[in-house]
């Protein structure tokens, strides 16, 4: 096994997780980072999810999938980001057999999830937009929670394939993975089986998981740019395109780091490991940031905690 002296673990139970190939002295570095940005995920998505929740006036569809949305970048950024700072510290890196499965599982579960759950706000956004009068009967409760239900439906199913097939293969030459958590690229490296039909299987796994959804997002974002072209007001294209900015913003940052990371050939295993903090931690960070500052109604709420809070006070000093 490679690296036999950094981990006291049997050969049969543990990987090793290469991470970061930096000096030393940066792991103190990467770590703060990782702290700092780990930090603002937890802080901002909760964040999100309690004003969502507890604010009447934004129980409507769009904020039911972004509340989704944020629960979802709260947990797969907690499969990834806890074990890579605690490997910043540790001299054997190592992670057990049922702790690599664990995160392949729950990341691509996640992960999936997403995607589906962005192409359902992409169709949301373009029932608001295009036909406004119906859209209300239209995108109903009902339907809601069936394309977010469908969404962790297809997370699951397309996780236990993904994870049921990366570890059936043998890991016998080695058991080093050069990346900062357990995925199913770097596993393929250290993998002695024949992995042609693997490959094929996860490409066709990717396929059709990233194109569907990429077209649903593309032809909704089509329709929706030609409605609002269509808008003689320029305050009413100016709404429309914050409106939907944001959103685009996100789907373009996720599955451009996606795509480099599961459809370029890795020749650079460096560059993989800065694209896949794109998805893993950056995109998690930046998603209640970009909707909340660019959300009126977002602010709207925020203004009124500390209201709230007086409000609280007052009624709490008059029982008294």
């Amino acid at each position: 096994m490679g690296n036999r002296g950094t981990s006291n673990h049997s050969e049969g139970t543990d990987f090793i997780l290469v991470g970061f190939r930096v000096h030393q002295e940066l792991h103190i570095f990467l770590f703060l980072l990782f702290l700092l940005v780990y930090a603002m995920i937890l802080l901002g998505n909760i964040g999100m999810i309690a004003i969502i929740t507890t604010n009447p006036q934004l129980n409507t569809p769009m904020y039911f999938f972004l509340g989704n949305l944020s629960f979802i970048d709260l947990f797969y950024s907690s499969v990834i980001a806890p074990k890579a700072m605690i490997n910043f510290w540790s001299e054997s890196k190592s992670i057990s057999f049922a702790g690599c499965v664990t995160q392949v599982f729950l990341f691509a579960l996640f992960i999936v999830t997403e995607g589906f759950v962005l192409a359902a706000m992409a169709y949301d956004r373009f029932l608001a937009i295009c036909n406004p009068l119906l859209y209300s009967v239209q995108m109903s409760a009902r339907l809601c929670t069936q394309l977010v239900a469908g969404s962790y439906f297809c997370g699951c199913i397309s996780s236990v394939l993904q994870t049921s097939m990366t570890f059936t293969l043998s890991f016998c030459a080695s058991r080093t993975i050069d990346h900062f958590y357990c995925d199913d690229r770097p596993l393929q490296k250290i993998s002695c089986s024949d992995l042609y039909s693997h490959k094929m299987v996860s490409f066709f796994l990717c396929s059709i998981i990233i194109l569907p959804t990429i077209f649903v997002i593309i032809v909704s974002y089509v329709y929706i740019v030609s409605t609002v072209l269509k808008i003689h007001s320029t305050e009413g294209r100016k709404k429309a395109f914050s409106t939907c900015s944001s959103h685009l913003g996100v789907v373009s940052v996720l599955y451009g780091a996606v795509i480099f990371m599961y459809f370029v050939p890795d020749r650079f295993p460096e560059l993989s490991k800065v694209a896949s903090l794109c998805y893993t931690l950056f995109t998690p960070m930046l998603n209640p940031l970009i909707y909340s500052l660019r959300n009126k109604d977002v602010k709207e709420a925020l203004r009124k905690i500390p209201q709230k809070k007086i409000f609280l006070f007052n009624s709490f000093l008059t029982v008294i």
